[in-house]
């Protein structure tokens, strides 16, 4: 486990880019958000300056998760009222700094493609300053979504044991094969009932996306099963604040690790 540094750390500058790493799934259901929440909280408490932009948009639920209600959110940025730094809110709790969506806002899902481009422009921008950005994207395969995936910065894409996760994950990563062929992709297994049960689900994973698209996107990491999460996120509260030493809390501060490791 991690100590929690209350100093973050102040890098060199980086490649806008090759710090944003998106999180995305196939379907809902899968744990993507709570992933991405707190994969940024682990990053935070390593003692970088992470940043969490909820792309879902029109079905934003990250500040839901952690018990806020911001007072700037994408809906007074995409009206025009705010530009997208002036949205951060920070997560005290956490140590990260959060740039909400809003929930329902079905508007907000069907944005042009040239509003959705300048979003991920100003978004670029923002991440500048940032050691570490992850993107929560909505899940599908919907124009925002496949806009939203940043060319050139990580993709995580999420998935479980489950039949239909399966197959969106796979639909999901044949699409960015196609229209973002630079973007890095690679699979985190959730709610896996095992380590040895994750490896397995990868391996199928795996071997469709090398027989069909001669692709061998890599295992990013497994995140076992733990009925703590749901007590975690039916409270509101961050997973590395209610339970640090779960074994999902465990196993995410071990992708963080890898993940800031690589970078």
């Amino acid at each position: 486990m991690t100590a929690y540094s209350t100093a973050p750390r102040r890098p060199a500058p980086k490649a806008a880019l090759s710090n944003i790493i998106t999180v995305a799934s196939g379907k809902g259901g899968v744990g993507k958000t709570w992933l991405a929440v707190t994969l940024a909280h682990a990053l935070a408490r390593a003692g970088y300056r992470a940043l969490l932009f909820d792309g879902d948009l029109g079905l934003a639920n990250v500040d839901i998760q952690l018990g806020l209600a911001p007072e700037r959110d994408l809906g007074s940025v995409i009206a025009g009222r705010l530009k997208l730094r002036d949205a951060v809110t920070r997560f005290g709790d956490g140590g990260f700094d959060l740039i909400a969506g809003r929930s329902g806002s079905g508007n907000l899902s069907a944005l042009h493609p040239s509003r959705l481009t300048t979003l991920r422009d100003d978004l670029i921008g923002v991440a500048e300053t940032y050691d570490h950005v992850l993107v929560d994207l909505g899940a599908g395969l919907e124009q925002a979504v496949r806009l939203l995936t940043i060319n050139s910065s990580r993709c995580l894409v999420v998935c479980t044991d489950e039949p239909t996760a399966l197959t969106d994950a796979y639909a999901f990563i044949k699409i960015m094969r196609l229209e973002r062929p630079s973007v890095d992709l690679r699979i985190v297994i959730n709610m896996a009932t095992s380590r040895a049960d994750g490896e397995r689900t990868y391996a199928t994973l795996r071997k469709v996306c090398e027989n069909f698209l001669h692709l061998t996107p890599p295992l990013a990491g497994i995140v076992r099963r733990d009925k703590r999460v749901k007590d975690a996120i039916r409270n509101q509260i961050a997973m590395l604040v209610r339970y640090p030493t779960s074994l999902a809390a465990t196993d995410v501060e071990d992708l963080a690790d890898m993940l800031a490791r690589e970078h």
